[in-house]
């Protein structure tokens, strides 16, 4: 049996014994220590971390969940790693993020659905009473989800839009993909009153609450969900740091949460947001271009380098990830989350 110790963001020390045939978020599993992951099969990255000592074989994985230049600077993915010694690892998350009992399954019905913009809807759920849990929605902004589609045993993993709260609400931004059973159940069958199984919260995408830097958003489409939460809960918590937000679709008529946005920038006022639409009419005033173009024209302004936080489609995380790098961020200020196909 080989030791493995995983050092938390927070400084939190996380041991668990590993077999060798066992990857490692199944050793951690075995010891009622769930670690957050979405796939568990290679393909969404949310379960990296950091090997410091030790050695790991690591088995096929997508090159956008995990590139050479992650595996280079020692990352490894908890669901595609087997030990093959003792190992010390790090953790871009808080121990928080850390479940010690199996994730709660809860029972939600819809309360609203609505566009948001061409091409998504925002989804409003309210938890029915619980005999263990209560009422309360319960989480860390940034995490996400799983919502089992009526009727089927079939699974989507959306992140949370709102703050934690005693009433039981839970805000998604989804975007409809036009071959998706979820999407064409939103779209076309959703109504209110619906019943909905929730698991979860899950997930290792949160704020770094020990880091003072300044924290930038970058988000392609419904990425910007996680932001919104995060951003919300810093005008509930008064955060006067400074907070940048890069907010980024195809289309003009793509664009939504405009409201919301202007409500944290009365809130926040540090925190300033770009609008930024890749293919643009010859009226929009914001900025033509992605958000990763936007933010590279930051950066390269700044002497200063923020926490930079990144959640959209793999292209617009790796773009991300590279010109931050480049311009001087360190690895491990660059936190991401990437959609995950279905």
């Amino acid at each position: 049996m080989l030791k493995v110790n995983l050092l938390t963001r927070d400084g939190a020390s996380i041991a668990f014994d590993a077999e060798p045939s066992d990857t490692l978020l199944d050793a951690a599993a075995n010891a009622n220590i769930f670690l957050p992951a979405v796939c568990r099969e290679g393909g969404c990255g949310t379960c990296r971390v950091t090997r410091k000592a030790g050695v790991v074989v690591l088995g096929p994985h997508s090159k956008a969940a995990l590139t050479d230049d992650d595996r280079a600077a020692g990352d490894i993915l908890l669901c595609r790693a087997k030990a093959c010694s003792d190992l010390e690892l790090t953790a871009p998350f808080d121990k928080a993020a850390i479940g010690f009992s199996p994730i709660p399954e809860r029972s939600a019905r819809v309360t609203e659905i609505s566009p948001a913009g061409a091409g998504a809807v925002r989804l409003v759920l309210q938890y029915e009473d619980d005999p263990t849990h209560g009422r309360a929605t319960e989480f860390i902004p940034g995490q996400f989800m799983e919502l089992t589609l009526p009727g089927t045993s079939i699974t989507r993993a959306y992140s949370l839009a709102n703050t934690p709260n005693w009433d039981g609400t839970l805000e998604f931004l989804i975007r409809l993909h036009p071959q998706g059973v979820f999407s064409a159940y939103l779209k076309s069958e959703a109504k209110i009153g619906d019943p909905i199984l929730v698991k979860g919260p899950q997930g290792s995408f949160t704020a770094d609450e020990a880091s003072h830097a300044p924290r930038w958003f970058v988000a392609g489409g419904t990425g910007v969900a996680p932001m919104l939460s995060m951003l919300r809960q810093m005008a509930d918590f008064g955060d006067t740091r400074e907070a940048r937000l890069y907010f980024g679709v195809n289309t003009l008529d793509e664009l939504f949460a405009l409201d919301i946005i202007e409500d944290l920038k009365t809130s926040l006022p540090n925190l300033a947001a770009t609008l930024c639409v890749w293919k643009s009419a010859p009226d929009w005033r914001g900025f033509t271009g992605t958000p990763a173009d936007a933010l590279a024209a930051a950066l390269a302004a700044e002497s200063a380098h923020p926490d930079i936080y990144v959640c959209g489609p793999p292209a617009l995380i790796k773009a991300t990830e590279a010109l931050s790098l480049s311009a001087g961020v360190a690895h491990d200020r660059i936190f991401s989350e990437q959609f995950s196909p279905a």
